[in-house]
């Protein structure tokens, strides 16, 4: 039960967080005008937001293929619940590790 509620919120605050990245970014490019963009720049380039997204990306992408492959008709949910768990966690460091090393 708890992946399935995680999983819409994790939708719902994909779309927030996503929609308030686009709009931050039109403050970057100068859009919202010339003397707010250091403000719009720091909000954009937050380290927080930007780990966060990455982490629901990956979560919602995942149990969602979990889902998808549930309703084909896989029988092990809870081996599928570790395996996604476990892959999850190895692509976010991964993905995280290779991201601060810039």
């Amino acid at each position: 039960m708890f992946v399935w509620v995680f999983h819409r919120i994790s939708g719902l605050v994909l779309i927030l967080l996503i929609g308030f990245k686009m709009y931050s970014g039109f403050g970057v490019a100068g859009a919202m005008g010339e003397d707010v963009v250091p403000y719009w720049t720091g909000l954009h380039s937050n380290l927080y937001v930007d780990m966060v997204v990455i982490f629901l990306f990956i979560y919602h992408s995942l149990y969602g293929l979990r889902t998808c492959l549930v309703d084909l008709g896989v029988k092990k949910e809870k081996e599928l619940f570790w395996g996604f768990s476990a892959l999850g966690i190895i692509v976010y460091v991964f993905v995280c590790f290779q991201w601060l090393l810039k």
